[in-house]
């Protein structure tokens, strides 16, 4: 069963009752920690003055505040050959 979705979680669950239940954890953090930037894991103070954990946090902050959708735009600052099929559609219901 190797290489299947169902190996890989019996592997999982051997490595969890061999190693411990944080194993993956451990083993993550170790190789962000040897890193020659540093990763996030890292414990090391950058020029920000944050460490990686830190600095993670933060990025991670500012990327969920910043919108990918463009701002609403009322209907009626629309011109009129902007409507189109929208101004149609909305004077149909609202009438």
């Amino acid at each position: 069963m190797s290489g299947t979705k169902t190996g890989g979680l019996k592997a999982k669950q051997k490595n969890v009752e061999r190693h411990g239940a944080d194993f993956y954890k451990r083993i993550g953090a170790l190789g962000g920690k040897q890193g020659k930037t540093g990763g996030f894991a890292s414990e090391l103070i950058g020029a920000d003055g944050l460490t990686g954990r830190e600095s993670a946090r933060v990025a991670g902050s500012q990327g969920g505040k910043l919108s990918k959708r463009p701002k609403a735009v009322k209907l009626e600052e629309l011109s009129t050959n902007q409507k189109g099929y929208l101004g149609r559609l909305i004077s149909r219901v609202s009438s």
